[in-house]
């Protein structure tokens, strides 16, 4: 982990916020000029700290009404069954998330589809790219609170 002192977790916190926002302004804010918040987040990139900056969008406009949690336990733990697991949800970009997991789920996919129809056919072909001993879908009925934002402390101690 890296350490990050006061200004670095707030130019983080700012950029999860809105990462379009001007340099000028997230200096602004942290209490810093331009030039030396430039260079701190050019460090934090460098260091992993950021990993990338995105556009949110919504996704019923865009098409995707139904999202769906998929627990998955394998038939086994071996190596080859991990990679073919791994290769196949590679090839399925609706499947926006997966974790592997302690307890009585190996995998938990996160996976946003247009409607039923697609959601069958994307269990289709999971189960049959690579031998499954259960799956259990959960619904997503409404998203009662999304963020993409870490809660960074930004107080000063």
């Amino acid at each position: 982990m890296t350490a990050l002192d006061l200004i670095d977790r707030k130019i983080v916190a700012e950029l999860m916020r809105d990462a379009t926002m001007p340099v000028a302004r997230i200096a602004d804010r942290v209490g810093l000029t331009q030039t030396p918040c430039w260079k701190r987040i050019q460090k934090l990139e460098a260091t992993g700290v950021l990993t990338g900056r995105v556009a949110l969008a919504n996704p019923a406009r865009l098409g995707f009404g139904l999202t769906v949690f998929v627990g998955v336990e394998a038939p086994d733990h071996s190596s080859e069954w991990r990679q073919q697991f791994s290769r196949a949800i590679d090839t399925m970009p609706e499947i926006m998330e997966v974790y592997r997991m302690a307890g009585e789920l190996d995998y938990l996919l996160r996976v946003s589809v247009s409607d039923m129809a697609d959601f069958d056919r994307l269990y289709r072909d999971l189960t049959d790219a690579v031998p499954i001993k259960n799956i259990t879908s959960h619904f997503v009925m409404e998203r009662m609170r999304f963020s993409t934002s870490y809660p960074v402390d930004t107080r000063n101690r």
